[in-house]
């Protein structure tokens, strides 16, 4: 995306308000709403934000923990991921942004960025556990 214009504003404060309105909500990414566009939004233990077309640098640390999805309600699963993270992307003016991140919010980084490239939480997951937690969502 190279178009930072009043669209884009549009769309993030759009992401901003949906994150917002809920509990137990960290983040949301425009392709969980059918916006084809590399942007997400997070808010984590007092650190809010968003990026635009993120690029993630991770630890070699991981670390197991529950994660949950928007579009997934209500079901959580253990899931490894690297603890720290440095993301580097755009604001919505088109400003350089780097977020460096631990744990929860190192966790949502990741798991908000696999969303715009069609990666859901439950890939991650090896097989056997990937076919438990689709037994607990479709009946």
């Amino acid at each position: 995306m190279t178009v930072f214009d009043r669209e884009l504003r549009r769309l993030v404060k759009s992401l901003q308000a949906t994150v917002r309105a809920g509990t137990g909500r960290a983040g949301l990414a425009a392709p969980q709403i059918g916006v084809p566009l590399r942007v997400f939004v997070y808010d984590v233990e007092g650190r809010s934000g968003h990026l635009v077309n993120p690029r993630l640098e991770l630890s070699e640390r991981r670390v197991v923990a529950d994660e949950a999805c928007l579009s997934a309600p209500g079901r959580w699963w253990p899931l490894e991921r690297s603890y720290m993270v440095t993301a580097r992307g755009r604001d919505m003016f088109g400003k350089p942004v780097v977020v460096r991140a631990l744990g929860t919010l190192a966790r949502v980084l990741q798991h908000e960025s696999d969303h715009l490239d069609g990666v859901l939480f439950t890939d991650h997951l090896p097989q056997e556990e990937r076919e438990r937690f689709l037994e607990t969502v479709v009946p």
